[in-house]
């Protein structure tokens, strides 16, 4: 899939050098454009010249939004490439508006907000479950189809996955058992494919503000630029064909996990996951394995962990326990409630390793605190940090 390589340099430089607020606005651009290869889709010009308005200020998300709804209200003229123009539009504001806020709602009305919202004023049945069964054609599987959710299942199906995920214990997980399972969790959203058009879009989003939930700070240089990987890996994670001896292969999705929460380098390349592929398209043995913890300058880079030491001894403080500022402050042995708050909770709060109970409601009478994943992923790996 090409890329649109002259906005992606106004993205790097937004995103390099701009304040906080162009910076975070132009991620979620690029995020909202990049996922629309996709389904084959590029977006137009004045899109792209709608998105650096509200980058820099000018607008407003909402009147972005409503700037690109009048641009095509008021086209005289339509073909499928102007169609096509129109849906990558449209989607990419409403998915740029999504990134753009906190609010998310883990419950499977939450996801189907995010689709009725992606796809607001482009399908008729956004935010509306199938009631019929689907197949897809899929390129990497030359021709075969994953095997999808039955229609009338799928509600049961979605309240089963996230009420696992939401019960599921990672203490006591490694980073690479943790990051295994969360591309798991989200393969199997992904193929229960509750919406006909434009399920993979909303897995994306619904990923990126899930993990955004639990800590992590995510790649989005990822989504942008291999977009197509990401729903072709899932495709692989996916797809079992007994009678031709192919089983399940979570690896592709698990290299894609481990760059976007690790910041690792791995290879990420559509040919490698073609099945039957051409012996010049197979993965060299060299590049089989994920390269654990090393980007391509060879340098360390861990995004789990910090140099915080304060930050460090909160988290151990609080394992695996939902626990108050009172006890928190017991534990550590500290007497001076203005010093823990800004030295110890609020850093560890805003650098994702600690969330609130009750985060709607930060004043809650009953208000107690517990790690995140990330924050799990830090405690179970304190003992091998023993020297930071």
């Amino acid at each position: 899939m090409s890329e649109n390589k002259e906005l992606n340099l106004n993205f790097d430089e937004y995103i390099r050098q701009g304040e906080p607020a162009r910076r975070e606005r132009a991620e979620a651009w690029r995020v909202a454009i990049g996922l629309q290869a996709v389904d084959g889709l590029k977006t137009s010009e004045y899109l792209q010249e709608t998105a650096r308005r509200n980058i820099e200020g000018e607008i407003t998300i909402d009147e972005a939004r409503e700037l690109v709804k009048q641009y095509y209200v008021s086209k005289t003229t339509h073909g499928k490439d102007e169609d096509n123009k129109e849906e990558a539009d449209r989607v990419s504001s409403n998915i740029s508006k999504l990134l753009q806020t906190d609010a998310f709602t883990y419950s499977v009305a939450g996801l189907a907000s995010i689709h009725k919202t992606v796809f607001e004023g482009v399908f008729k049945h956004a935010g509306r479950f199938r009631d019929y069964d689907i197949s897809k054609k899929e390129w990497v599987l030359r021709g075969d189809s994953v095997l999808y959710g039955r229609w009338q299942d799928l509600r049961m199906t979605i309240e089963y996955d996230l009420e696992q995920e939401r019960l599921f214990d990672y203490t006591g997980l490694t980073k690479d058992q943790m990051v295994e399972h969360l591309a798991k969790f989200v393969a199997g959203l992904w193929q229960i494919h509750p919406f006909g058009e434009g399920n993979t879009r909303t897995t994306a989003i619904f990923t990126i503000k899930y993990l955004r939930s639990q800590g992590f700070s995510v790649n989005n240089d990822l989504f942008e630029r291999h977009s197509w990987y990401f729903r072709n890996a899932l495709v692989r994670a996916n797809y079992r064909n007994l009678n031709k001896g192919i089983n399940y292969e979570p690896l592709f999705l698990v290299r894609f996990f481990r760059n976007l929460l690790l910041g690792e380098d791995n290879i990420l390349k559509n040919r490698y996951m073609m099945i039957d592929s051409p012996e010049d398209w197979q993965m060299p043995k060299s590049e089989a394995k994920p390269d654990t913890n090393r980007t391509s300058t060879g340098q360390v880079q861990d995004k789990l962990y910090t140099g915080n030491h304060n930050i460090i001894s909160l988290v151990k403080s609080i394992a695996n326990k939902q626990v108050s500022v009172k006890e928190m402050m017991s534990s550590l042995n500290l007497k001076g409630r203005d010093n823990f708050l800004n030295l110890y909770l609020s850093p560890a709060i805003s650098e994702g390793y600690v969330c609130l109970l009750y985060p709607d409601s930060p004043r809650h009478p009953r208000q107690k605190y517990l790690l995140t994943v990330k924050g799990l992923a830090l405690y179970n790996s304190l003992p091998t940090l023993s020297a930071v």
